[in-house]
């Protein structure tokens, strides 16, 4: 029912169920760049399953159900935020450029943006009151989105951490689930 750059969806005999397939294609730059890497797929899959498996076993609401295959995962049908959801702990890429930060500086708190998801746009970078102009999504959703995103930023940080890695950044998208944001696509 849907390619993107990394992944195509399958239908499934439940319609609340979608086959969410990894492909190999690599972009980077919001798809100035492209490539292909071998097996990319395969380990995006096995990387997002054991994310959303550790996120799930917190008490976190996700899309993922189970893994199917090498490259296939069985993820709930949700209907996507226009919203990309971004924190950072530390000052990395794009807020150094913004903000004229150095690249590593430890952040007093972490910092949450929002893009409006349009790569025809390059994904600008948005405000709540973007939001509320362009119907992306109501109050209460944004109240939600927010309290999930940081409580995804707490437990992905203790996650990483257990491998000896620092959470310096990451972003996530939600979706609408049976009148409920969860969180979804991939990390």
């Amino acid at each position: 029912i849907y390619e993107g750059k990394a992944k195509i969806l399958y239908t499934t005999q439940d319609p609340d169920l979608l086959i969410q397939y990894f492909k190999d294609e690599a972009t980077a730059f919001n798809a100035q760049k492209k490539g292909v890497i071998q097996d990319k797929g395969i380990m995006n899959n096995r990387i997002a399953s054991s994310i959303f498996e550790y996120l799930k076993s917190q008490g976190m609401q996700t899309h993922y159900v189970k893994t199917l295959s090498d490259r296939e995962m069985l993820v709930k049908r949700v209907t996507i935020v226009p919203i990309e959801v971004i924190i950072r702990n530390r000052a990395a890429g794009s807020l150094c450029r913004l903000l004229g930060l150095e690249e590593g500086k430890q952040l007093a708190c972490p910092v949450l943006e929002f893009c409006f998801k349009d790569d025809k746009l390059g994904d600008p970078l948005i405000n709540e009151y973007h939001i509320r102009a362009l119907n992306l999504a109501t109050d209460e959703e944004m109240k939600n989105i927010t309290n999930l995103a940081f409580s995804i930023n707490e437990h992905l940080k203790k996650f990483f951490l257990k491998l000896n890695i620092e959470l310096i950044d990451f972003k996530v998208e939600l979706g609408r689930y049976k009148n409920e944001i969860i969180l979804a696509d991939e990390i």
